[in-house]
């Protein structure tokens, strides 16, 4: 159960890196993300179907989540709709392009040979997963890293952390922004390949409910490091945690704490009459 775990889990990582890329980098909410997640499953499965290699495939998928990625970053730069509204509109368009390009709903890999089929058959499938996950993310990673380290980089993270600024030193914000969109559903869309490759299908359904799960642990971990400082904050200055939590309990701590303000402030003024 853990080594399939972990399999699955490095082929999920290119769709966390892109999601970390609006989230974090650009500090864009961008709900592409299920749509362009069955995406690159349904373009991968369809052009091995097509005769196309594993190889070609994944990358056409990778392709196919950059141009989903574009279409959402001309919405948000061009026509100026809020980030939200145009990932939404690019989803929800995204739905009927899947079914068309997969012509129903499910499409399952026949004998068609997957990226893990490159590996020795002696290896079991997990051991393939593994292998083939940590390659894609190692590859991902590299170029993220060497990308960075670039001009163009650079800019793309300037523009997520001061995009005023970032514009008035010379730098085309909407050009980053698009591209912040585009490399992000292009990870998106071959994260989506490879998990359909890994499943042997591809499903119109596949991209349903991943962005909640990208986003919401995140959320719970901020909530739980906000806890625990407020708790060291609390122990510091000598006040019950648990009297916090009692609502009619507050108006008493708050006097409380200004009556300790208030004689930590009678004491100062004393020691500055007595100098």
């Amino acid at each position: 159960m853990l080594i399939t775990s972990i399999g699955q889990g490095l082929l999920w990582a290119p769709l966390v890196i892109g999601v970390f890329l609006t989230f974090r980098i650009l500090n864009i909410p961008d709900l592409t993300t299920e749509g362009s997640f069955p995406l690159g499953a349904a373009v991968t499965i369809s052009s091995m179907l097509a005769g196309q290699s594993a190889i070609v495939a994944s990358l056409l998928g990778f392709v196919a989540g950059c141009l989903a990625g574009w279409v959402t970053g001309v919405l948000d730069t061009k026509l100026k709709m809020p980030s939200l509204l145009a990932g939404i509109l690019t989803m929800t368009g995204l739905y009927s392009i899947n079914m068309h390009i997969m012509g129903k709903a499910n499409i399952p890999l026949l004998d068609q040979k997957t990226l893990m089929g490159w590996l020795p058959a002696s290896w079991s499938l997990n051991l393939q997963t593994i292998v083939i996950g940590s390659v894609v993310t190692l590859v991902v990673l590299a170029g993220l890293i060497w990308l960075f380290q670039t001009r163009l980089g650079l800019s793309l993270m300037a523009t997520g952390n001061n995009p005023a600024m970032s514009a008035a030193n010379g730098i085309y914000t909407d050009r980053m922004v698009i591209i912040g969109y585009m490399l992000s559903n292009g990870l998106i869309a071959l994260s989506g390949g490879l998990i359909a490759q890994s499943n042997g299908y591809a499903d119109i359904g596949m991209g349903i409910g991943t962005i909640v799960i990208v986003i919401c642990l995140p959320l719970l971990q901020n909530k739980y490091r906000t806890k625990r400082q407020l708790r060291r904050y609390l122990k510091e200055i000598g006040v019950d945690q648990h009297a916090t939590t009692n609502y009619s309990e507050r108006p008493t701590l708050a006097k409380s704490l200004l009556s300790r303000n208030q004689q930590r402030a009678a004491r100062l003024k004393g020691r500055e009459s007595n100098d």
